[in-house]
Protein backbone atom coordinates (compact mmCIF):
# COMPACT_ATOMS: atom_id res chain seq x y z
CA UNK A 1 0.00 0.00 0.00
CA UNK A 2 1.35 3.69 -1.36
CA UNK A 3 1.00 6.52 1.12
CA UNK A 4 -1.78 7.40 -1.24
CA UNK A 5 -3.70 4.40 -0.39
CA UNK A 6 -3.09 4.61 3.22
CA UNK A 7 -4.22 8.63 3.47
CA UNK A 8 -7.41 7.00 1.84
CA UNK A 9 -8.10 4.02 4.22
CA UNK A 10 -7.62 6.80 7.32
CA UNK A 11 -9.56 9.34 5.73
CA UNK A 12 -12.66 7.29 4.12
CA UNK A 13 -14.71 8.47 7.10
CA UNK A 14 -13.89 12.34 5.86
CA UNK A 15 -12.04 15.06 5.93
CA UNK A 16 -12.38 19.03 5.12
CA UNK A 17 -12.42 20.11 1.80
CA UNK A 18 -9.05 21.79 1.97
CA UNK A 19 -7.46 18.96 3.30
CA UNK A 20 -9.07 16.83 0.13
CA UNK A 21 -7.70 19.01 -2.16
CA UNK A 22 -4.23 19.31 -0.70
CA UNK A 23 -4.30 15.43 -1.23
CA UNK A 24 -5.62 16.08 -4.68
CA UNK A 25 -2.59 18.26 -5.36
CA UNK A 26 -0.24 15.39 -4.53
CA UNK A 27 -1.62 13.12 -6.71
CA UNK A 28 -0.45 12.77 -10.16
CA UNK A 29 -2.78 12.94 -12.84
CA UNK A 30 -4.88 9.71 -14.77
CA UNK A 31 -4.23 9.16 -18.75
CA UNK A 32 -7.77 9.37 -20.43
CA UNK A 33 -6.92 5.06 -21.58
CA UNK A 34 -6.55 4.62 -17.80
CA UNK A 35 -10.02 5.13 -17.00
CA UNK A 36 -11.69 2.46 -19.78
CA UNK A 37 -13.76 0.14 -17.28
CA UNK A 38 -16.31 -0.35 -15.00
CA UNK A 39 -14.94 1.54 -11.29
CA UNK A 40 -17.13 0.75 -7.98
CA UNK A 41 -17.69 3.96 -6.53
CA UNK A 42 -17.95 5.24 -2.73
CA UNK A 43 -18.01 8.92 -1.49
CA UNK A 44 -15.63 10.79 0.62
CA UNK A 45 -17.13 12.79 2.88
CA UNK A 46 -16.21 16.46 3.39
CA UNK A 47 -19.40 17.84 4.62
CA UNK A 48 -20.59 19.27 1.07
CA UNK A 49 -24.08 19.52 0.59
CA UNK A 50 -24.25 16.10 -1.59
CA UNK A 51 -22.80 14.06 0.77
CA UNK A 52 -24.55 10.98 1.05
CA UNK A 53 -26.86 12.22 -1.64
CA UNK A 54 -25.63 9.17 -4.18
CA UNK A 55 -25.15 6.24 -1.57
CA UNK A 56 -29.05 7.29 -0.72
CA UNK A 57 -29.96 6.67 -4.02
CA UNK A 58 -28.00 3.22 -4.17
CA UNK A 59 -25.23 4.34 -6.43
CA UNK A 60 -22.76 1.53 -7.81
CA UNK A 61 -20.44 3.76 -9.67
CA UNK A 62 -19.49 4.71 -13.22
CA UNK A 63 -18.14 2.90 -16.63
CA UNK A 64 -16.17 3.84 -19.40
CA UNK A 65 -16.29 1.78 -22.41
CA UNK A 66 -14.03 4.26 -24.34
CA UNK A 67 -13.38 8.26 -24.35
CA UNK A 68 -16.94 8.49 -25.63
CA UNK A 69 -18.76 6.12 -24.32
CA UNK A 70 -19.20 6.88 -20.87
CA UNK A 71 -21.79 5.85 -18.38
CA UNK A 72 -21.35 8.36 -15.72
CA UNK A 73 -24.13 7.11 -13.37
CA UNK A 74 -24.39 3.58 -12.30
CA UNK A 75 -27.44 2.84 -10.17
CA UNK A 76 -27.91 -0.70 -8.48
CA UNK A 77 -31.14 -2.50 -9.57
CA UNK A 78 -33.29 -4.33 -7.37
CA UNK A 79 -31.09 -7.24 -7.98
CA UNK A 80 -27.92 -5.09 -6.90
CA UNK A 81 -26.71 -5.12 -10.38
CA UNK A 82 -25.55 -1.92 -11.53
CA UNK A 83 -27.20 -0.28 -14.27
CA UNK A 84 -26.86 3.18 -16.62
CA UNK A 85 -28.83 6.01 -15.41
CA UNK A 86 -29.28 9.09 -17.46
CA UNK A 87 -28.27 11.91 -14.72
CA UNK A 88 -29.57 14.80 -17.48
CA UNK A 89 -33.24 14.96 -15.06
CA UNK A 90 -31.20 15.08 -11.77
CA UNK A 91 -33.12 18.86 -10.53
CA UNK A 92 -29.67 20.53 -9.87
CA UNK A 93 -30.64 23.75 -8.57
CA UNK A 94 -33.06 21.82 -5.95
CA UNK A 95 -30.00 19.45 -5.46
CA UNK A 96 -27.68 22.15 -4.13
CA UNK A 97 -30.57 24.42 -2.03
CA UNK A 98 -32.43 21.13 -0.31
CA UNK A 99 -30.02 18.63 0.01
CA UNK A 100 -31.97 16.76 2.65
CA UNK A 101 -34.91 16.90 0.69
CA UNK A 102 -33.39 15.19 -2.34
CA UNK A 103 -32.06 12.60 0.26
CA UNK A 104 -35.25 11.96 2.45
CA UNK A 105 -37.85 8.57 2.28
CA UNK A 106 -40.16 10.09 -0.52
CA UNK A 107 -37.61 11.34 -3.18
CA UNK A 108 -35.69 7.72 -2.73
CA UNK A 109 -39.19 6.37 -3.03
CA UNK A 110 -39.79 8.39 -6.40
CA UNK A 111 -36.24 7.91 -7.72
CA UNK A 112 -36.95 4.31 -7.12
CA UNK A 113 -40.08 4.03 -8.92
CA UNK A 114 -38.65 6.46 -11.63
CA UNK A 115 -35.29 4.51 -12.14
CA UNK A 116 -36.47 2.13 -14.96
CA UNK A 117 -37.74 5.25 -16.66
CA UNK A 118 -34.37 6.91 -16.52
CA UNK A 119 -32.42 3.50 -16.88
CA UNK A 120 -29.98 4.27 -20.91
CA UNK A 121 -28.07 2.39 -22.52
CA UNK A 122 -27.12 5.53 -24.43
CA UNK A 123 -23.64 7.32 -23.19
CA UNK A 124 -24.54 10.52 -21.09
CA UNK A 125 -20.77 11.68 -20.47
CA UNK A 126 -17.23 11.86 -22.52
CA UNK A 127 -13.82 11.78 -21.14
CA UNK A 128 -11.69 13.81 -22.43
CA UNK A 129 -8.15 15.30 -21.12
CA UNK A 130 -7.88 18.97 -18.99
CA UNK A 131 -5.86 20.87 -16.80
CA UNK A 132 -7.18 20.82 -13.14
CA UNK A 133 -5.62 22.87 -10.50
CA UNK A 134 -2.27 23.02 -12.65
CA UNK A 135 -2.20 18.90 -13.72
CA UNK A 136 -3.52 17.27 -16.92
CA UNK A 137 -5.74 14.30 -15.78
CA UNK A 138 -8.92 12.46 -17.18
CA UNK A 139 -11.72 14.47 -16.59
CA UNK A 140 -15.43 12.89 -17.27
CA UNK A 141 -17.36 15.72 -19.07
CA UNK A 142 -21.29 15.12 -18.78
CA UNK A 143 -23.30 15.87 -22.18
CA UNK A 144 -26.54 17.31 -20.86
CA UNK A 145 -25.29 18.89 -16.98
CA UNK A 146 -22.87 21.81 -15.56
CA UNK A 147 -20.71 18.89 -14.13
CA UNK A 148 -17.03 17.89 -14.67
CA UNK A 149 -15.78 14.75 -12.69
CA UNK A 150 -11.92 15.58 -12.88
CA UNK A 151 -9.73 12.06 -11.69
CA UNK A 152 -6.44 11.77 -9.98
CA UNK A 153 -4.51 8.84 -9.45
CA UNK A 154 -4.34 7.44 -5.76
CA UNK A 155 -3.08 3.85 -6.97
CA UNK A 156 -2.81 1.55 -9.60
CA UNK A 157 -7.10 0.31 -9.54
CA UNK A 158 -8.18 3.84 -7.33
CA UNK A 159 -8.75 7.17 -8.36
CA UNK A 160 -10.01 10.41 -6.89
CA UNK A 161 -12.61 11.75 -8.04
CA UNK A 162 -13.64 15.63 -7.39
CA UNK A 163 -17.32 16.93 -9.11
CA UNK A 164 -16.87 20.30 -10.28
CA UNK A 165 -20.30 21.54 -10.32
CA UNK A 166 -21.48 25.16 -11.18
CA UNK A 167 -22.82 27.02 -7.97
CA UNK A 168 -21.09 24.35 -5.39
CA UNK A 169 -18.54 26.24 -3.70
CA UNK A 170 -16.22 23.41 -2.99
CA UNK A 171 -15.72 19.91 -5.32
CA UNK A 172 -17.82 16.40 -4.42
CA UNK A 173 -15.02 14.10 -3.33
CA UNK A 174 -15.22 10.46 -4.16
CA UNK A 175 -12.95 7.60 -4.96
CA UNK A 176 -13.40 4.78 -7.64
CA UNK A 177 -12.21 1.19 -7.56
CA UNK A 178 -11.47 -1.00 -10.57
CA UNK A 179 -14.16 -3.35 -10.34
CA UNK A 180 -12.62 -7.31 -11.47
CA UNK A 181 -14.92 -9.72 -13.03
Amino acid sequence: MNDAERWVQRHRGGAAPADVLAFADRLPGVAVEEVTGRWRGAELPTGSPLDGLLSAHRWWGKEVVDPDTVHPLLVADRAGRPRPVDPAPAPLTLLRRAPGLARSAPARLAFTVARPLLTTRRPTARLRLVVHRGVPTAALVYDRLPVVDVFRRVGPDLLLGLMDMRGLRDPFAFLLQRARG
